[in-house]
């Protein structure tokens, strides 16, 4: 889709981004439009999940403006940042995505109920469905958390470092469904990764972050400008 053509979902006008008024990120200006596949790339600490955050409303701001035309975000975090204790399942999780958050099951509708079993049947889950959340694979957890995004419908999904703790051929399947999910109508990405190899061949737009600073590169230069991302720390 030419970018000229499509429907600007977030834009970032010398915004920065940071924490306790420390910006950490920026002063950048970023526009990400209907069908972007964004690859937000950098060294671990590079401010890339602070600039994430702000892009999506999490952050305010320190300086500029950002203002997005959607309010149907899906955002899946790091895998650490939601690793529960408690015994809840599968379907338990993925249902947390959906619209109202009805306390018990038959709080939910039919539609509701149907969603959340489609969105396991296409990330690759459904026959995990009764299985402990915390008994999961990284990768397994990844794409439940995956699917509980997608219930709600979301015109935007960001992942923030997804293959954070998972093996090599779970980022792969991770990939995959990465590449899947570009192919629907509608659906705006932004992942953000300090791994090449899952948004290689598959994302549209790079943005290269390095100690606060954005720059938009070339899909097809990903290689050459970040050979040292994976010695991040």
């Amino acid at each position: 889709m030419p970018q000229g053509d499509a429907k600007a979902l977030v834009e970032a006008r010398g915004a920065s981004f940071g924490w306790a008024s420390r910006p950490v990120v920026g002063p950048l200006s970023l526009v990400v439009r209907r069908g972007d596949f964004l690859a937000i790339v950098g060294p671990n600490g590079s401010g890339k999940s602070t600039l994430a955050r702000g892009l999506v409303g999490l952050l305010p701001a320190l300086s500029g403006a950002c203002s997005s035309s959607t309010t149907r975000v899906g955002f899946v975090p790091q895998r650490e940042a939601l690793d529960p204790v408690w015994p809840i399942t599968v379907e338990e999780v993925v249902r947390t995505g959906a619209a109202g958050r009805l306390s018990g099951w038959r709080g939910y509708s039919k539609a509701q109920r149907d969603a959340v079993r489609a969105r396991m049947v296409e990330v690759g889950v459904d026959e995990l469905r009764a299985k402990p959340f915390r008994s999961l694979s990284g990768g397994q957890r990844q794409r439940v958390l995956v699917a509980r995004a997608l219930v709600a419908q979301p015109e935007l999904l960001v992942m923030d470092e997804p293959t954070s703790g998972v093996d090599r051929e779970a980022a792969l399947v991770l990939r995959e469904l990465l590449s899947a999910l570009v192919g629907e109508a509608g659906l705006t990405l932004i992942v953000v990764t300090h791994q090449l190899e899952l948004v290689r061949g598959a994302a549209t737009r790079v943005l290269r972050i390095e100690g606060g600073r954005a720059r938009e590169v070339e899909p097809s230069q990903l290689d050459r400008v970040g050979a040292d991302l994976s010695e991040g720390a």
